[in-house]
């Protein structure tokens, strides 16, 4: 994802949110599931790097565990204090991610093994919660997004060789982000999944991004939509690219698993 955490203004976000909602399978009558309980991973395919997430909700818990398929603990959190007899009901975290150079994905992909994980919890009512999370290490081949029908730019640091953003329109058009249906899992990395790498996109999340100075404020303001599986294009409003000549921009491929691929680049505007 982008390096700087996106400050999300008010009124210039569109649909920003999590796709729709898949539970784990829960085959034990007697075992009660939290309400949503993911575990996947995401790959920046422009910069290099893989981390592993989870998104977990439900009914307030004191306690929560994840295990991966060897039953080892990755995660072991306990609420403490008023917090405690408070609760939580949700929580997102992504890891750290470091470069290929660093942690090569041969070794990440062996430090988080593919199979059944289990997530496990305790309500502040004392209640027992567990998951059986699917996970995998197919990754989606990386979108290959063009911008008013201009390929994506290679290189967006103006100071570095090979600098190649161009302008895509002028100022006060329309700018159209689009890519063809990602339908593969990637060719370098991960496994397959189903019959020669063929993968099941559940939607695209279309993120743009520039910086803006008001006032001596610096900050960074952002369009953002999750697209469903059939549409392969996202418009981006006259007003929102009205507001500057310089853009990044980020499309991201989550599939079935909700193992997801982003690309990143940038555009800009003419007067």
């Amino acid at each position: 994802m982008f390096k700087k955490k996106l400050a999300v203004i008010g009124g210039l976000v569109s649909a920003f949110a999590f796709s729709p909602i898949v539970l784990a399978d829960d085959d034990d009558d007697d075992e009660i599931p939290f309400d949503v309980a993911e575990v996947f991973f995401e790959l920046n395919d422009t910069d290099g790097d893989l981390g592993i997430h989870a998104l977990i909700d439900g009914d307030p818990w004191k306690r929560l565990t994840i295990e991966d398929k060897r039953e080892k603990k990755i995660l072991n959190i306990f609420v403490r204090g008023k917090l405690r007899r408070q609760g939580l009901t949700e929580i997102f975290f992504e890891s750290a991610e470091p470069t290929f150079d660093a942690l090569p994905p041969e070794k990440f992909f062996k430090r988080f093994p593919a199979g059944t994980y289990e997530v496990e919890g305790r309500t502040i009512d004392g209640e027992e919660r567990e998951n059986e999370v699917d996970v995998t290490h197919a990754m989606p081949a990386p979108p290959v997004p063009e911008v008013n029908g201009t390929a994506m730019a290679e290189q967006c640091d103006e100071d570095e060789a090979g600098y190649d953003a161009v302008e895509v329109a002028a100022a006060g058009e329309t700018v159209e982000i689009s890519w063809e249906d990602v339908i593969s899992t990637h060719p370098d990395l991960g496994s397959p999944q189903g019959e020669e790498g063929v993968i099941e996109v559940i939607n695209y999340q279309v993120v743009v991004e520039t910086e803006l100075e008001i006032d001596g404020e610096e900050f960074t303001t952002v369009f953002s939509a999750i697209i469903p599986p059939d549409v392969t294009s996202m418009t981006v409003p006259a007003e929102f690219i009205g507001q500057s000549d310089e853009f990044k921009y980020e499309v991201l491929a989550r599939e079935e698993s909700w193992n997801q691929t982003a690309v990143e680049s940038c555009f800009l505007i003419g007067d």
